[in-house]
């Protein structure tokens, strides 16, 4: 019987691997979909790993949804913009815009708008100083936020459109520069700019950036050539350059798995695997639906989450619609306005 007991014991083991083996070799692909009627433009989606929900800014509203189970939940009024920031702590929500909408998020109130010059468009907590950084197309480059209050307690000039950004965790942010081709390196805490680390001739227009922090990696995603641009994040040499989809403006790293992620506009999500620190290749690109430029990671299931529009059918000969709702300060192109459906896709294995 002991024999036996061993036996079953060893297969059941082995069964186990087999599956995690399976699971870690198997494709990327779409998952599941949620659906919600309304207007406006989109940029940004965040998932806050911490609550487990997605925040997705659409016209004059923010929508939120499950991150687990992917069911709506409600909407923030009167609270647009481009991105959303979380203080877990606080329990306040930031979204970025010509006017800054702060949120509390247990009730999903507003608590105020606050003021901020410059064209704000990416956002991001900062977690050593425990701050939103806002990152802007016109100067200031970057406006720091206290979350308690939701006073301003500086801005830095960088110079450049910024966009996508990542922080170290240890004092160092690092920001793309979209219209100088490089990555701005700012220091945390006296709110100085250290460096710009050039992406080379090869090199597009960055819109997204990820970060592996224990190696040090920086993964700029350009358009223009469309190229993922890798990066000592240390030294600012490039590493290689790799071919991404076309109309990137979101990527990710996820250290559970070490590949980064860039999505793109013409409706494919690169994953590209990172061997080591200095070996890097495209494992994937995985069809996802036309529009769906940005993400964001969920942490526990090792899942992106990605967001696009699609317009209602119009009849023969009708004027399109324009984009509507967009609050003070939106670009247009942030993504398609108008009456349909947004769209919140899960992405994993």
């Amino acid at each position: 019987m002991k024999t036996l007991l061993r036996l079953f014991s060893v297969a059941g083991i082995g069964l186990l691997a087999g599956n995690a083996l399976a699971q870690t070799d198997s494709p990327y692909k779409v998952l599941d979909t949620a659906q919600l009627m309304g207007n406006g433009g989109i940029d940004y989606v965040y998932a806050d790993n911490d609550a487990r929900r997605v925040y997705v800014p659409r016209g004059s509203n923010t929508f939120v949804f499950g991150l687990d189970d992917h069911k709506f939940i409600g909407a923030i009024t009167n609270i647009g913009g481009h991105g959303v920031a979380i203080d877990t702590a606080t329990h306040h929500g930031f979204s970025s815009s010509g006017q800054i909408g702060m949120f509390d998020t247990e009730t999903m109130q507003k608590i105020k708008s606050i003021e901020v010059k410059g064209r704000p468009d990416g956002i991001l907590l900062e977690p050593l100083t425990d701050r939103i950084f806002i990152f802007s197309h016109q100067d200031p480059s970057i406006t720091v936020i206290d979350p308690k209050d939701g006073t301003v307690v500086g801005t830095v000039d960088v110079g450049g459109a910024m966009e996508q950004a990542q922080s170290d965790g240890q004092g160092k942010l690092y920001v793309d520069v979209e219209d100088q081709k490089k990555i701005a390196v700012v220091d945390v805490k006296t709110l100085k700019v250290i460096t710009k680390y050039d992406l080379g001739d090869g090199a597009g227009e960055p819109g997204g950036l990820a970060l592996d922090v224990k190696n040090h990696v920086l993964f700029a995603m350009c358009a223009n050539p469309s190229v993922c641009v890798v990066v000592n994040a240390d030294t600012g040499k490039v590493l290689t350059t790799l071919p991404i989809g076309s109309g990137t403006d979101g990527a990710v790293f996820n250290p559970s798995t070490m590949e980064a992620f860039s999505s793109q506009r013409d409706g494919t999500l690169t994953v590209i695997k990172e061997s080591s620190p200095t070996s890097f290749a495209v494992e994937q690109t995985v069809p996802t639906k036309t529009g769906c430029k940005t993400l964001s990671l969920d942490t526990k299931n090792n899942r992106i989450v990605l967001i696009c529009t699609e317009r209602m059918p119009q009849a023969a000969g009708a004027t399109p619609a324009a984009e509507t709702n967009a609050p003070p300060g939106q670009r247009r192109g942030g993504g398609r306005g108008g009456p349909g459906n947004l769209d919140v896709l899960w992405v994993g294995r």
